[in-house]
């Protein structure tokens, strides 16, 4: 408590209030000098300030000016009175609303929730230290219509208790305000303080306690296998994660997922992660930190997948992102498998570029865009396999699944891929006569077959369409089947025995010969589960082949040049305004049949989606030169010349300028003679609602189905007989 000056009379005549003789110091008191020096350095903070200011008026109204006034001016009084009069002093507790600013610059807080956490403490503290000093200023002023008469003497500390208990609504009672000023000055802070106290001390409880939870380290349980996620952690990468990789269906889930998040979880992530507490745990921290990787056992864990954002209006800059958190995870942990999703497939390249990158310790690359165009291509030359893939590896939720497919689709959840080699009675046999008969006599269905002759051994030939794919001896066959039981009829038949036989569970080994049997190899499907102990065997890439073709091909075709890998079709580069194709009189000025039309959506700004991915299927040197179709790509000239860098050494492509959503130009691109219509959107998706993302495709494919009708409707312009316009999306 302040106290009066102890003095003579001609000391006390100078406080010339008697209240505020209790507020009067002598300049003996020690804590004078303190208080001295403290107001010489604002003084001088206050003209330094001052001189820096560039707007002059601006700088009076600032709360830091406004507390100098009230602070600094009593001193410069206080020397001509004699006295130290404390007055608005406590003002100064506001400076401390500087105080993250300087922890800032002095690197103290460097973290953001250090940060957040320093100026909800900075506020806290500085209104209930300002808010004290003004209560104890009026209480023991007292009200000046009554002449100060119902002053009370309260010290400091009781003020701050006094105000803690108002703020924390608990209200004890025993120090009260007596003063109607105190009293009026209490009310207003009630409502004021009730709100900061009920917003501040929680965020700053939840900071301080997130910060306890989310920091900690896994404690790694011998025995059990567990996979570290980072990269693009929110709630819908999560979620989706999840639900693929934790099914009902797949049975029990033995393997923890730990989550290596930068930022802390939403209270929807939260929530997420409660529900699989048993399988989930989450950290917080960052791939490229090397004290996070240890907190996560990063060298023990079976392997890091990096998640990217598919959404991401720059997708370069989330590539690059995410090959750096590699490039850090593989400098520190060599040996730990890292499975990464890339958005932009011609950002492949740099991985493998990376030291300590290994391919065959099973680190992969995932890359959602490459594969869905190189199934899109596949489709242009073998129509319904995307339609067939999808249904077997994409299981739709059976609650959206209508009543009267629900039963077809819980059997369908049994099936699997899987590879036998077929019975020598099948030599010489077309792929459709083998095709046929399995799915007839054997219940089967029969995909592809592995071709080991000619120039391209060990090639996979998926439906194929030609005569002369024939099957050999010991031909490899891949099958749609729920197990092993019923592929073994195809190694199992012989015509001799099973002719009379309409019953496949009936087909088994015979006894006329004796047939060896290969090892079967079994891909799971979703909700499946191995019927063995081994692991399966990871399958060639399918690569679609012409069976027409014969060794000598290539070298029969003058127009034919393969790439240095021999495996694509090669020329010499065209420059994009040789390939761009004028209109001439409603016509292009090249003739375009049975070719191939992709229509895109995209402009100058669009991302690029890779169409390299999809012409390379349909460049395959598996193909000889002269059946290559022509493909003709119809959308914006701008984003087409973007994309050419990468198509400009690929033969018979051709860029035409036009809009799916306009029925002349695809007249304009002879869409009545093409094989087959894709339509490609580029367009970069919102992190929003994805309901409206593909209308120009929607309406583009009713574009290309009116036009189809009405070639159909058109005498004289028919198809021809089973033959249809096929479209890709």
């Amino acid at each position: 408590m302040l106290k009066s000056s102890p003095t003579t009379n001609n000391d006390e005549s100078l406080c010339f209030l008697p209240s505020v003789k209790q507020f009067c110091l002598s300049f003996e008191d020690q804590t004078v000098i303190i208080d001295l020096f403290f107001n010489v350095f604002f003084l001088f903070y206050f003209g330094l300030r001052f001189l820096a200011a560039s707007d002059k008026l601006r700088f009076w109204l600032e709360l830091n000016s406004i507390v100098d006034f009230f602070t600094i001016t009593p001193v410069c009084v206080s020397f001509y009175l004699g006295r130290n009069w404390l007055g608005l002093r406590f003002l100064r507790a506001l400076r401390l609303l500087e105080l993250p600013k300087i922890l800032q610059f002095l690197h103290i807080t460097t973290s953001g929730t250090a940060i957040k956490l320093s100026k909800l403490l900075a506020v806290f503290i500085s209104t209930w230290l300002t808010a004290a000093g003004f209560l104890h200023w009026m209480e023991n002023s007292g009200d000046p219509w009554l002449q100060r008469s119902n002053y009370q003497y309260l010290t400091y500390f009781e003020c701050l208790y006094l105000i803690m208990v108002t703020m924390s609504t608990v209200g004890y009672g025993d120090v009260v305000a007596r003063t109607t000023l105190g009293r009026v000055f209490i009310l207003f802070f009630i409502i004021g303080g009730l709100i900061l106290f009920a917003n501040l001390v929680p965020e700053v409880v939840d900071i301080v306690g997130s910060t306890k939870i989310y920091k900690g380290a896994y404690q790694a349980v011998k025995g059990r296998k567990y996979l570290v996620v980072c990269g693009y952690i929110n709630l819908h990468s999560v979620t989706a994660f999840l639900s693929d990789f934790i099914s009902h269906d797949k049975g029990e889930v033995t393997t923890e997922i730990i989550f290596l998040g930068e930022d802390a979880p939403c209270l929807e992530l939260e929530t997420v992660f409660r529900c699989y507490a048993a399988y989930t745990t989450f950290f917080q921290g960052s791939a490229m930190v090397c004290e996070d990787l240890r907190r996560v056992k990063m060298e023990h864990a079976e392997a890091c997948l990096i998640l990217a954002d598919s959404c991401s209006a720059h997708p370069y800059l989330e590539d690059t992102s995410n090959i750096m958190r590699v490039l850090f995870i593989k400098n520190h942990y060599p040996h730990t498998r890292v499975i990464v999703q890339i958005i932009q497939s011609a950002n492949k390249v740099y991985l493998s570029k990376l030291p300590n990158w290994d391919w065959t310790k099973g680190d992969s690359i995932i890359c959602f865009a490459e594969l869905k165009l190189g199934l899109i291509a596949q489709s242009c030359l073998v129509p319904g396999l995307t339609t067939l893939l999808t249904s077997l590896f994409i299981r739709e939720d059976s609650q959206k699944v209508s009543k009267l497919f629900k039963q077809l689709e819980i059997e369908g959840k049994d099936y699997k891929v899987m590879t036998w080699l077929l019975s020598n009675d099948f030599v010489d046999m077309t792929f459709q006569e083998v095709c046929r008969l399995c799915f007839l006599k054997l219940n089967l269905i029969l995909l592809a077959i592995e071709s080991k002759s000619g120039v391209h051994g060990n090639s996979i030939l998926i439906n194929p369409t030609s005569a002369t794919a024939k099957v050999h001896s010991d031909t490899m066959g891949f099958f749609v089947a729920k197990s092993q039981v019923e592929v073994r009829r195809a190694r199992y038949y012989c015509k001799q025995c099973h002719n009379d036989i309409f019953n496949p569970d009936l087909i088994g080994k015979c006894r006329c010969r004796r047939k060896p049997v290969s090892k079967i190899v079994a891909f799971l499907l979703p909700g499946s589960q191995p019927e063995t102990s081994k692991p399966p065997v990871i399958i060639p890439t399918l690569t679609v082949v012409d069976a027409d073709r014969s060794p000598g091909s290539i070298k029969d075709d003058s127009h034919a040049t393969l790439d240095s890998t021999g495996m694509f079709h090669w020329c010499e580069p065209v420059p994009f305004e040789q390939a761009v194709l004028k209109k001439v009189k409603k016509k292009l000025s090249q003739d375009l049949r049975d070719h191939i039309l992709v229509c895109i959506f995209g402009d100058a700004t669009s991302a690029m989606i890779g169409l390299r991915n999809f012409v390379m299927p349909l460049r395959a040197s598996n193909f000889p030169y002269s059946e290559l179709k022509d493909i003709l790509f119809v959308g914006n000239l701008d984003y087409l010349q973007r994309e050419w860098e990468y198509l400009q050494n690929f033969p018979k492509i051709y860029i035409f300028e036009g809009t799916a959503l306009s029925c002349a130009d695809l007249k304009t691109a002879n869409i009545m003679t093409c094989t087959v219509c894709t339509i490609l959107s580029a367009h970069a998706r919102s992190p929003g609602d994805q309901t409206l993302i593909d209308t120009k495709s929607v309406l583009a494919t009713l574009n290309v189905r009116s036009l189809q009708l009405k070639t159909n409707l058109t005498p004289g312009k028919m198809r021809k007989p089973g033959e249809s316009l096929k479209w890709h999306e």
